[in-house]
C-alpha cells in the first residue's frame, strides 16, 4: 500500500509541475472583474461565462465587454456588446464582437469596428488586429481618417508602430482640394505622403495627374511621379518617365523623354529634360529638345539644343530657339543658329547663318523672317545680306544676290523672288531644253518668276548691265557669284534628321550678325 501511496503522489507531484511550468511559459488572460460568474459542464464544459462591466487583461492590453466566455485550455476569449480593446494611452479599438487568442495575441473585431490611434480613425465591420507587431487589417472594406484626408478600400491595414496605412483594390483618397482613385496605394499618416503602387488618378480643379508609380504629398501637393505617368492640365498635357510637380506653384519638371501636347494650338514640345510652369504658362525643353506644330494636314519639326515656350496676353504663343537650329516641313527646310517665332505677328525670325531651303532652292543671308499665313510660309525676307540659289544639276547654279531680298510661296513653293540694293544675278537661259550659256547681270533691281521650280520671266531695272557667255568659254572662277556656297549637306532631310550635328565647311559663313534673341 505504501508503495501505491508513493505513485500516486509523485504523478500528482509531476502533473502539478507540468501545470505550472506551463503556467509559467504561457502569458494568460487575467479576468480583472466580472459582476455575474458562471460554469455550465453540461452547456460548455471548457468555457466561464462572464457577465456585467466584464474586464480582461493580457500583458499590457485590457479588454471590455458586457459579457464573455473565458476559455482556460485554449487561452483566448470570445467578447460580445460594447467590447473595447485599449492598449497603451493611445491606441483604441470598439466594436460588438471579439474573439482574442493569448498565445497568438490576434484579436478578431467584428460589427461596426472603430480603432482609434491618436489622431488616426480606422472604421470597418470586420477587423483583426495582431498585437504582435501593432498592426490591423480589413478585407471587406473600410476607411482610415486623419486631419487631412479620408482614405477608403477594400483591403487596408494599420501600424500602429509606424503609422503607416496601406491599401489595396478600389482605393479612394479624398481631400477638400483633390480625389486620388487607386488600385494600390500606402499612406503615411504621419508625413501625409501617399505612396502609389498601382494605377492611380488625382483629380484636382487644377487638372489630373494619372501614373502607377510614385509618391504624392497630401498636405503641399508635391509629388514625384514615375513610369511615364501624365499630368492633364486645361488643354495640355505632360508626359515624362520621372515628374517632380508642385501643384500650388503649378510648376512641374520633367526628367527623362520630357513630351507637352497642347492639343488646343496642335502643338507638341519634347527632350529629354524640360519643365512647364502653369500659371505662367510657360515651357522649357533640352537635350535632343524638339517642337512639333501641326497645320494644313502636315507637321513641322524644330530642333534645337534648347526650347522655350511660352503664351503671351493668354492668346499669343511664343517659341524660341537657341543653339543650332534645324526645322523640317514636307514644303520647306531650314537651319540656324536662334529663332524666334510669336503667333501676335506669325512671323519666324531666323538669326546667324539662317539657310531655308524649299525644292530645288535656297536662301541664306544675315537675317530671314519667315511671315507666316496660318502656319504655312507666306513669303520670306532676308535682310542686309541676301543670297538665293537654285539648283540646275551639280554643276550648274541660277543665283542672285544682293542687300535685300523677298521670296514668295504659292502653295508649297517659291513663285516669285524681289531683289534689291547692289543687285547682281547668274542665270543659264535655256533653248529647247539646252543651257545655251551664262547671263551675269548687275542692276539695282531684280524680280524673277518661277513656275514648276523652272525660271517663267526675268525683270531688270533700271539701267542693268550683263554679258552673256557661251557655256563652252565659261571659266570654273566664272560659274558663281561671291559669297556663293551650296548648303545640302546640312539640309535636314528629313523629321529625323533635324537631331543630326552638322558643322559649316571652313569659310562657308559669308555673313554673321551677332544677333540673338533673349
Amino acid at each position: 500500500m505504501k508503495t501505491i501511496g508513493k505513485i500516486v503522489f509523485f504523478t500528482l507531484f509531476a502533473l502539478l509541475s507540468i501545470s505550472t511550468i506551463k503556467a509559467q511559459t504561457r502569458d494568460s488572460i487575467y479576468l480583472v472583474h466580472a459582476d455575474d460568474w458562471m460554469y455550465n459542464k453540461v452547456l460548455n464544459p471548457d468555457a466561464q461565462i462572464l457577465k456585467g462591466n466584464v474586464v480582461f487583461r493580457h500583458d499590457s492590453a485590457f479588454m471590455y465587454c458586457d459579457s464573455a466566455y473565458l476559455y482556460d485550455i485554449s487561452n483566448s476569449i470570445e467578447a460580445f456588446g460594447n467590447v473595447k480593446m485599449k492598449q497603451g494611452d493611445t491606441l483604441f479599438i470598439y466594436s460588438n464582437w471579439l474573439h482574442y487568442n493569448g498565445n497568438t495575441k490576434l484579436g478578431q473585431l467584428r460589427r461596426e469596428v472603430k480603432m482609434i490611434n491618436n489622431n488616426v480613425t480606422l472604421l470597418t465591420d470586420s477587423l483583426n488586429y495582431d498585437r504582435m507587431t501593432n498592426i490591423g487589417y480589413y478585407f471587406k472594406g473600410g476607411t482610415i481618417e486623419d486631419e487631412e484626408n479620408k482614405l477608403s478600400s477594400v483591403y487596408g491595414q494599420y501600424s500602429a508602430n509606424t503609422k503607416l496605412a496601406n491599401f489595396n483594390d478600389s482605393v479612394k483618397v479624398e481631400n477638400e482640394k483633390f480625389t486620388i482613385f487607386s488600385d494600390t496605394l500606402n499612406y503615411d499618416t504621419s508625413s501625409k505622403i501617399a505612396t502609389i503602387l498601382g494605377p492611380s488618378t488625382i483629380v484636382s480643379d487644377s487638372g489630373t495627374i494619372y501614373s502607377s508609380k510614385g509618391w504624392y504629398n497630401t498636405t503641399t501637393g508635391v509629388s514625384l511621379l514615375l513610369n511615364r505617368s501624365r499630368v492633364v492640365s486645361g488643354n495640355r498635357i505632360l508626359i515624362g518617365d520621372s515628374i517632380c510637380c508642385d501643384k500650388e506653384q503649378g510648376f512641374s519638371e520633367v526628367f527623362g523623354n520630357m513630351i507637352l501636347i497642347d492639343t488646343a494650338q496642335k502643338v507638341t514640345l519634347t527632350g529629354r529634360y524640360g519643365y512647364y510652369n502653369e500659371k505662367e504658362e510657360l515651357a522649357f525643353a533640352t537635350d535632343s529638345a524638339c517642337a512639333m506644330e501641326y497645320s494644313r494636314g502636315d507637321t513641322t519639326y524644330i530642333h534645337a539644343d534648347t526650347l522655350r515656350m511660352t503664351t503671351v496676353d493668354s492668346v499669343y504663343r511664343e517659341l524660341k530657339a537657341y543653339y543650332g537650329v534645324r526645322y523640317y516641313r514636307v514644303d520647306v527646310q531650314g537651319v540656324c543658329d536662334s529663332m524666334l517665332y510669336n503667333t501676335r505677328d506669325s512671323i519666324l525670325c531666323m538669326f546667324n547663318n539662317p539657310v531655308i531651303w524649299n525644292e530645288s532652292n535656297q536662301l541664306y543671308g544675315d537675317t530671314i523672317l519667315v511671315f507666316m499665313n496660318d502656319s504655312s510660309a507666306d513669303h520670306a525676307h532676308i535682310k542686309q545680306f541676301a543670297f538665293s540659289v537654285q539648283e540646275l544639276n551639280p554643276s550648274y547654279y541660277n543665283q542672285m544676290k544682293g542687300n535685300d531680298m523677298v521670296a514668295y510661296f504659292e502653295g508649297q513653293a517659291i513663285r516669285q523672288v524681289d531683289v534689291s540694293g547692289n543687285a547682281e544675278s547668274i542665270f543659264y537661259p535655256l533653248d529647247n531644253g539646252e543651257m545655251i550659256g551664262m547671263n551675269h547681270t548687275q542692276s539695282p533691281y531684280i524680280t524673277i518668276w518661277l513656275k514648276e521650280s523652272k525660271l517663267e520671266k526675268l525683270k531688270i531695272w533700271p539701267q542693268p548691265s550683263g554679258t552673256l557667255t557661251p557655256i563652252p568659254d565659261l571659266h570654273p572662277e566664272q560659274k558663281t557669284l561671291k559669297d556663293f556656297y551650296w548648303f545640302d549637306y546640312i539640309r535636314p532631310l528629313n523629321k529625323d534628321d533635324i537631331y543630326r550635328k552638322v558643322e559649316r565647311k571652313s569659310g562657308e559663313a559669308p555673313k554673321r550678325s551677332n544677333k540673338f534673341i533673349h
